[in-house]
């Protein structure tokens, strides 16, 4: 199925010209999502990098609204007074009412406003809810649902405070109110019903059907269109949720989704085409010259090779110089994540690296959290083994460096025989002794609950990677999320990414995809495919994406032999590459990262709101797509892309690849007449209306 483009879903293309403007001084923002100050998944990491942003568009205009959790409030929110006078009066109302509003403000960047509703104070109105609920929109929702019943406190809550606050205003105002996911959207459902002068905005980031149907194992995008929804969605007892998902849909003034792949599955599965696609962005951090997040990149290596080192005591019958680290991160879902695919192309890869006698050695990482009891012992003793031995090289040193001293002190050079003594040697060979290891390197970090089922765990027995010493391809199995106080792996997330080769994930399910996306804006190479947001967003938009270290795994149109196939070509070429050519390859991923920046994506929320207010108030707001799409001009292959660069192939011969003229001052600058600047913000000039003239 060809990913077809409706006018208003449209690419990063024009934004060059692209320069919205429309009058928002009484107008104000409304952002409702279940995480806000509430980290659960993703939807927290598109809300919090985007809020500086938002804030900087809106200022004192622009409010989240989200659940309170005591928890989270203790240690990121400060609790204040409202500025706002139709907001405080709105607050004091609702909690005079037997409500419990909270106001503050989130301590992220940008520092936005935050209203915070208790849902578990008013759980005494459930059932009273829930009944009108059903009077009015014909939703019935189970009692043992405790996520559906949240989702109806929520939504009534906030559908109250908009219309209370629309109540309280002086002046008619211009709110917006954009929802995110099935959770926030019965608060649009109520607002549509109960005729509130809001203009809504429904985002779905995944869609609830999509997430199950795809977890069980179906064959999902060749047959989005023959499915039965309704069908489906109550053999899987999610009826209630996706009739609130669907209702949210179909009532919003505007209908967004973060990609091209999750609009074609909401016009099937929520039976309405997105108006526009909103990707999801990051804030980049950029750096004032390219070899510092080189530098950060050997220094995070030198790390995870120490933890390497200690891994693989006794076993460390290959060179860390030619190792080539690869990690795939993320929830736990064995076949959407694409785990199953990578580890079959890793026996793929492990088979071709020995029968052409590569140098290379690869160590695969799988950071996924699963059900554990304690760290692995053995894995424990690694790090104390490799600490033991790195101690006695210390003392060694210590007391070779001493004698040396004294000996250059009288003038003699030392007699290098008597250097070492008996005592000496005999401390070395207690620390040699002590690596030696009966059994080999364990895949596992930490005990595992349920080992004998664990997915990855079974699919390595299969395959045969037992980390043994004829085995070209290692695996590494962190069944945790990594933090830097770890006793293990003690690095966090950003530190280890920064020191990986590659990351990889051949996703089958991925409505967006933030893990190659901050691979990307940390200059580290990635794999994706065109059935995650983020692979056909940088193959719609790179002219040669893997000369930029973006590799695109074709899952949609290939079967699964012929993807890890495709797979482990990629791996095979990645692993042929010279270090020099890592290193150019890395500059060219890290300029990508001005394209993943939210002063660029956050452009589509901009146009968004600007429709949205110009359905609900088509008096006082215009809106005017250009019929034709935003222009962006994509990199050409000649010159400005590296695609014809022989950088872009392994190399087989050092020397050929030192003969090869590079400089990559002169190939940045052509990159920056295709991969531009992002634009600041601005006050928008008021009465102006609609969309500027293109020069």
């Amino acid at each position: 199925m060809p990913l077809a483009r409706s006018l208003s879903v449209t690419s990063l293309s024009g934004l060059e010209d692209w320069d919205e403007e429309f009058d928002r001084e009484d107008a104000v923002l409304f952002e409702i999502a279940w995480e806000v100050a509430n980290k659960v998944g993703g939807i927290y990491t598109v809300i919090q990098t985007k809020a500086r942003l938002t804030c900087e568009e809106w200022g004192e205009n622009y409010f989240l609204v989200g659940p309170y959790m005591e928890s989270n409030v203790r240690t990121q929110v400060e609790l204040i007074e409202p500025c706002n006078p139709a907001l405080r009066r709105t607050i004091d109302k609702m909690n005079s009412s037997g409500c419990k509003v909270y106001f503050g403000r989130w301590l992220i960047e940008g520092s936005p406003y935050v209203i915070l509703l208790d849902v578990g104070f008013t759980a005494w109105s459930l059932d009273r809810w829930k009944s009108e609920l059903w009077e009015k929109c014909s939703i019935g929702v189970p009692w043992f649902d405790r996520e559906a019943n949240d989702a109806v406190l929520f939504g009534f809550l906030t559908a109250w405070l908009l219309g209370e606050y629309a109540a309280q205003c002086d002046e008619p105002p211009h709110i917006v109110a954009q929802f995110h996911e099935w959770l926030a959207g019965l608060g649009l459902v109520l607002c549509r019903q109960r005729q509130l002068p809001v203009a809504t905005i429904f985002t779905t980031h995944a869609t609830l059907l999509g997430r199950y149907l795809c977890a069980g194992n179906v064959d999902f995008y060749n047959n989005l269109a023959e499915f039965n929804v309704d069908k489906e969605a109550g053999d899987r007892q999610i009826y209630h949720r996706y009739c609130l998902e669907r209702a949210a849909s179909r009532c919003a003034h505007v209908f967004t989704t973060v990609s091209q792949i999750t609009a074609i599955e909401a016009e099937h599965l929520l039976k309405r085409k997105p108006d526009i696609v909103t990707p999801n962005g990051l804030n980049v951090k950029k750096f004032s010259a390219m070899h510092e997040f080189q530098n950060l990149h050997a220094q995070s290596k030198s790390r995870i090779q120490e933890f390497v080192r200690g891994h693989f005591y006794g076993h460390l019958d290959f060179n860390l110089d030619k190792t080539v680290f690869l990690f795939i991160a993320g929830r736990y879902e064995f076949c959407n994540k694409g785990a199953d695919v990578f580890l079959e192309a890793l026996a793929r890869l492990n088979y071709l690296l020995r029968v052409n006698h590569s140098e290379v050695s690869v160590i695969a990482f799988f950071i996924m959290p699963a059900r554990t009891n304690n760290f692995n012992v053995e894995t424990l003793k690694g790090q104390a083994v490799r600490k033991q031995l790195w101690d006695t090289a210390q003392t060694v040193k210590e007391r070779f460096g001493k004698k040396l001293y004294e000996s250059l002190l009288v003038g003699q050079l030392p007699d290098v025989s008597k250097m070492l003594d008996k005592e000496d040697f005999t401390m070395m060979k207690r620390a040699i002794f002590a690596t030696q290891r009966q059994c080999l390197p364990p895949i596992c970090t930490h005990n595992m609950l349920e080992d004998s089922s664990d997915p990855i765990l079974n699919c390595i027995r299969r395959i045969g990677l037992f980390n043994s010493a004829q085995d070209r391809v290692k695996v590494i199995f962190h069944p945790e999320f990594l933090s830097s106080t770890s006793p293990l792996l003690p690095m966090d997330y950003e530190e280890f990414v920064r020191g990986c080769h590659l990351g990889v994930f051949p996703s089958y399910y991925e409505p967006w995809g933030y893990t190659p996306a901050e691979c990307t804006v940390m200059g580290i190479p990635s794999i994706s495919t065109n059935l995650s947001g983020f692979g056909c967003f940088m193959e719609e938009h790179i002219a040669d994406p893997s000369a930029y270290g973006i590799y695109i795994l074709d899952r949609r149109f290939r079967g699964v032999d012929e993807s890890c196939n495709q797979l482990t070509s990629f791996l095979f070429q990645f692993c042929q590459q010279s270090r020099r050519q890592r290193i150019i390859q890395r500059n060219r991923t890290e300029r990508l990262s001005d394209l993943l920046d939210w002063r660029y994506l956050g452009r589509y929320y901009v146009s968004a709101r600007h429709m949205a207010l110009a359905k609900a108030f088509p008096d006082t707001y215009i809106y005017e797509p250009q019929a034709t799409g935003f222009r962006y001009p994509r990199p050409a292959s000649v010159p400005p892309s590296p695609a014809h660069s022989l950088h872009s192939s392994p190399h087989h011969s050092e020397a050929e690849d030192e003969e090869e003229p590079y400089d990559e001052d002169l190939e940045a600058e052509k990159d920056r007449v295709n991969i531009r600047q992002p634009f600041n913000l601005t006050n928008r000039n008021k009465n102006h209306t609609g969309l500027p003239e293109k020069n």
